[in-house]
């Protein structure tokens, strides 16, 4: 049982120390909306603030409620993870490796919600003038581990 907190801890907080220090360092070095050309026609750091869900929906809702619905939905996908996380196997290595990532990137993204009132994206993947939404180290894991997660459902190894 011991261990099996440790490894949640240790993955999720990593997570949430990579997310936070790099949203940190976007925050202090790149201005609002500019973009920096990494890879021409294919990769940018733009920094933007998504006040909506995944991909942007529902960001022109910006009220109170929608930041609190966002907010309280966050948590509830946290405890419903968890839940599912402290019902694995102590052998279950992947699919704790999976939930782990996913909380991480929640509880990532969930700080700068609370701080914030939206979530700061910057990793910009683009074909020339054809955008994929602006995501961040967080969404990253989040997608990861439920990437894991499928592929491990998939394979009937979970």
């Amino acid at each position: 049982m011991k261990s099996k907190l440790f490894f949640l801890l240790a993955v999720s907080f990593t997570v949430i120390l990579l997310d936070q220090i790099s949203k940190a360092w976007i925050e202090h070095n790149v201005s609002f909306y500019q973009s920096i050309q990494i890879i021409p026609n294919f990769f940018h750091i733009t920094h933007i603030k998504n006040t909506g869900g995944a991909f942007g929906i529902l960001a022109e809702f910006n009220g109170f409620y929608f930041k609190t619905f966002f907010i309280l939905f966050t948590l509830l996908s946290i405890g419903v993870v968890g839940f599912f996380y402290w019902r694995l196997k102590p052998n279950q290595d992947g699919p704790a490796l999976g939930i782990a990532l996913i909380i991480g990137g929640a509880i990532g993204n969930l700080i700068d919600r609370v701080r914030l009132g939206g979530v700061i994206d910057f990793i910009d993947v683009h074909y020339y003038s054809l955008h994929w939404p602006a995501f961040n180290v967080a969404d990253s894991a989040i997608t990861i581990g439920s990437a894991l997660l499928g592929v491990l459902i998939f394979l009937k190894k979970w």
